[in-house]
């Protein structure tokens, strides 16, 4: 029987138009795009194309998007392209450890943090920020949802009230890329950051969408590569990757996208009915269509996870980059759940490609593993 993959929070498969889309570009089409030749010149309006494609998945202007490594990247030059020594930042304790860590970072070079605690339900209330706001707060990261829980945040309310003030808003919109439509203008903010590998695209590209006259100091010196933003050349195949699956994600938003979450409904609704002790962390508050944050009592996540993996099922403990530490999830823990509590929860990730048939599957094996564990706990 084939594997069954939910950890599509982690990565998603590459899509084989996407593969299609950029096989030329490994072999007979190589060129560098800052060559002025032909072969350059070919590669130059593959990436202006793809750029084309990613700024429409998010309602943008083209000469807004920078090509990046990754959404860590991306996220981490929205951080320290806008913060000098003396700045405030504000972000939260739910966010992914590519703004945290840059974060305590910035704090180390200099500049004031303060990280702003969730609800029970893990979503960050704008009167928290409100409260702890300064005289000298510059930027506000708060990510569009959360990745271990699909909790969404209220940006589109938060840069309302940074925009009162003059405060710049950053967005870590890596786990809504492709997954929810996103219009830029309506949420608001002044930068987002995108990663490919959650939207059928290959890992190592991403995005940042930077607001049409706001300027940003590079992470990165060299040459005058991405407008001056981002130096080094540029990963061509992987772009025209990004673009090709962005331009099918818009697609797919337009005639499909509801679909998505109503199997994560209907999931959800028999994983309840057919295991006792489980509970569904956000489940009253708006979410990604695709992630299920589940707590089985009496069970050690771990153990959940390498059992079903032995029965061909990919699930996760919590965030990818975090499922091997020692220490309980952060995003769990600031929602008010206690060590046992989080160690004893799963993240099941689906994506567009995930059929009923195999959460059916999986289902079976959920509440059979489960009750195995319990036995022997």
């Amino acid at each position: 029987m084939p594997r069954i993959y939910l950890d599509n929070n982690a990565t998603t498969p590459v899509l084989p138009e996407v593969v299609v889309a950029m096989q030329p570009w490994w072999t007979e089409r190589f060129g560098n795009a800052s060559a002025v030749h032909s072969h350059g010149r070919d590669a130059r309006e593959a990436v202006d194309h793809a750029r084309e494609q990613v700024a429409a998945l998010i309602g943008a202007r083209a000469n807004e998007i920078t090509f990046t490594g990754s959404g860590t990247e991306a996220d981490n030059q929205a951080i320290f392209g806008t913060l000098a020594a003396g700045d405030h930042l504000m972000t939260s304790s739910i966010e992914h450890h590519a703004v945290l860590h840059a974060a305590h970072e910035a704090e180390r070079r200099g500049a004031e943090v303060t990280i702003v605690d969730p609800d029970r339900d893990g979503v960050v209330q704008v009167d928290a920020i409100r409260a702890a706001l300064r005289h000298n707060t510059k930027l506000i990261s708060l990510m569009l949802a959360n990745n271990e829980t699909g909790v969404l945040q209220p940006v589109q309310e938060l840069a309302a009230l940074a925009r009162e003030r003059g405060i710049l808003v950053h967005t870590d919109a890596v786990q809504c890329g492709g997954k929810l439509p996103i219009r830029v203008r309506d949420l608001g903010c002044d930068l987002l950051s995108l990663s490919a590998h959650k939207m059928h695209a290959p890992q190592g590209v991403g995005a940042l969408w930077v607001r049409r006259g706001l300027q940003i100091r590079p992470l990165l010196f060299g040459g005058p590569h991405e407008r001056q933003r981002r130096a080094g050349t540029e990963n061509v195949p992987g772009i025209v990757g990004f673009g090709e699956a962005a331009s099918l994600a818009s697609a797919w938003l337009t005639t499909e996208g509801a679909e998505l979450e109503h199997k994560r409904r209907q999931f959800e609704s028999e994983l309840l009915r057919r295991v006792a002790g489980a509970t569904i962390h956000g489940v009253e508050v708006a979410r990604l269509p695709n992630t299920t944050s589940v707590r089985f009592d009496g069970v050690d996540a771990e153990a959940l996870v390498i059992a079903m993996d032995l029965r061909g099922v990919s699930i996760s403990g919590g965030s990818a980059c975090t499922s091997g530490a020692v220490e309980p999830s952060h995003v769990l823990r600031a929602m008010g759940l206690s060590d046992a509590e989080a160690r004893s929860t799963v993240r099941i990730s689906m994506s567009r490609l995930t059929t009923w048939d195999e959460l059916e599957a999986a289902l079976t094996a959920l509440v059979e593993t489960v009750e195995r564990l319990r036995s022997i706990g």
